[in-house]
């Protein structure tokens, strides 16, 4: 096959295949960054939140939990967030992301209804079927467990 014949049939591959690939690693990027911030306000008091101790105190006296619940969730929002952004131990890190917002789904937003407007469930909810759907599947060929070790470092399988 010559160069011309593949610049040609590059040419004749749609767009729209030679991008997708690219999506996966688009929304896992997106679901990190977006859950990093919520932990630096937990564990940092950044972006306007509490801090630690004011997180500990908001656990306990407004939503009933154990304090030390506050720094599991600033913890696991912060790093993991940054690790599935990344796409560092995807499997076990979606899966302990999805944990904790389907805990937060029912321990805290459920009885409010799914509007987030009202402080429903439906954007806790939304993130940890995302989360989920990179525990089930890794972090894809646009990963670090990709880049590091060719494979999903959590399972071994090939992406």
């Amino acid at each position: 096959m010559t160069i011309a014949d593949k610049s040609s049939r590059a040419a004749l591959v749609p767009f729209s295949e030679r991008v997708g690939v690219y999506a996966d690693a688009l929304v896992r990027l997106t679901a990190g960054l977006l859950l990093m911030p919520h932990g630096a306000q937990k564990l940092f008091g950044l972006f306007g939140g509490p801090g630690l101790d004011g997180a500990r105190a908001m656990f306990e006296t407004k939503l009933g939990l154990p304090p030390w619940l506050a720094v599991l969730a600033g913890v696991i929002e912060f790093f993991g967030g940054a690790m599935l952004a990344l796409g560092i131990a995807t499997r076990p890190v979606a899966l302990i992301i999805a944990g904790q917002l389907f805990f937060v789904v029912f321990a805290v937003h459920w009885h409010a209804g799914l509007f987030a407007q009202k402080g429903g469930f439906e954007y806790p909810l939304l993130w940890a079927v995302v989360a989920l759907s990179y525990a089930l599947k890794g972090g894809g060929h646009c990963s670090l467990d990709t880049l590091i070790f060719g494979r999903d470092a959590a399972v071994g399988a090939r992406q």
